[in-house]
């Protein structure tokens, strides 16, 4: 049974001050819900940006490869000690060929935090009813008066040229709308908010993303998810030193070189089957949050070092704070017959001294790690 929208909540903030590993899961629900004034975590859908001041715009939203506007993955609220309203929000390239083997630059993670009293939100809690104007009501204008793009959700500076009453945050997403829909709204006397906004093909599904503590498995000892017995170990080196023997002859390695490769096979197989293991007990998870906890490798390769993580603008170091699961693939609808956009873990590492972000929306740090061709 998966928690309540409440549970949610309560689990992050806990998660945002004790080191324990929540899961999280794909939830639906009703889509009001998932609009800024009640603080979603979600999946897919256009971004619940948090505060209105210092969006993100276009061209800090472009892939670093293809240099196209990025798609909204997901945000995570997070409040923590300091930041009464907390969330990270993680944008995607929807083109397969950028998501190569060790490639970040599609990827962009972003951090917002506000206070209990602010200028956007009530100081008590959201309301737990419906807004009046139904809960399929989109709006494309934040409070403040920044227009937001008709596809993807994010600030549009640009609008049409013709009727102006929508706005782009580039022109490959003009030309979408233009062809979906607005070819045939154009010059007509048309209420921009009561319009169904069209199908463009660009979102991800949209879902709620709820929480709950990890459980594991009480039967396993903690060194069942890191080490093998040694007799387990002399076996499997063993058998791999022999079957290397058998098939390298040609090559004459010494004892040495191959008992290095079959000790290295063996380490890379544990960490895989730990990883197994691990999330065999909730199979569905797509997202661990760990604040200040390690990530869950798939593999011993493409693990960063330790100055791979680049520190915050402020200077501080950043630490671990939430990996996105390849389970969340299976619900994307990104499968393809050619080439699909894939990883194995998405590890966002945030300003461990959760510098200031009440007046703009600081960019975080995102590693990629691949699943290694040898697992598949």
């Amino acid at each position: 049974m998966r928690p309540t929208r409440s549970d949610s909540m309560l689990h992050t903030m806990m998660a945002a001050s004790v080191t324990v590993t929540e899961l999280g899961f794909l939830q639906e629900c009703q889509l009001w819900r998932l609009r800024s004034p009640h603080f979603p975590s979600k999946v897919g859908g256009r971004p619940a940006w948090l505060g209105e001041v210092g969006v993100p715009g276009p061209e800090n939203l472009q892939c670093g490869v293809c240099m196209k506007p990025l798609a909204f993955l997901l945000q995570v609220y997070a409040p923590c000690t300091g930041s009464f309203h907390r969330t990270i929000f993680l944008f995607t390239c929807r083109d397969p060929v950028c998501h190569r083997v060790a490639e970040n630059r599609c990827y962009k993670v972003f951090r917002n935090q506000l206070p209990r009293k602010n200028d956007t939100y009530s100081y008590g809690p959201p309301p737990d009813s419906p807004p009046p104007h139904g809960e399929q009501h989109i709006s494309f204008q934040l409070k403040c008066g920044l227009r937001l793009c008709r596809v993807c959700g994010c600030l549009g500076p640009k609008s049409c040229s013709r009727c102006h009453k929508v706005s782009y945050c580039d022109r490959l997403h003009q030309l979408m709308d233009w062809k979906s829909q607005h070819k045939e709204l154009c010059g007509q006397e048309f209420d921009v908010h009561s319009v169904e906004v069209a199908e463009h093909g660009f979102l991800f599904p949209e879902y709620e993303l709820v929480t709950e503590p990890e459980e594991l498995d009480s039967d396993a000892s903690p060194d069942d998810n890191s080490t093998m017995s040694q007799m387990d170990v002399e076996s499997t080196t063993s058998n791999v030193s022999s079957n290397l023997e058998s098939s390298m002859d040609d090559l004459k390695l010494n004892e040495d070189e191959l008992t290095a490769l079959a000790k290295h096979e063996n380490e890379e197989d544990k960490a895989f089957s730990r990883f197994k293991k691990q999330i065999s007990i909730e199979p569905d998870q797509v997202l661990r949050y760990c604040k200040g906890g390690e990530p869950l490798w798939i593999s011993l390769q493409y693990v960063p070092a330790e100055n791979d993580i680049l520190n915050c603008e402020c200077g501080a170091k950043r630490a671990f704070e939430f990996q996105v699961m390849p389970q969340l693939l299976n619900h994307l609808k990104v499968d393809s017959l050619q080439k699909s956009i894939d990883w194995g873990v998405l590890a966002v590492y945030t300003c461990s001294a959760n510098c200031k972000a009440e007046t703009r929306y600081v960019q975080e740090f995102l590693w990629k790690q691949d699943v290694p061709a040898d697992t598949m």
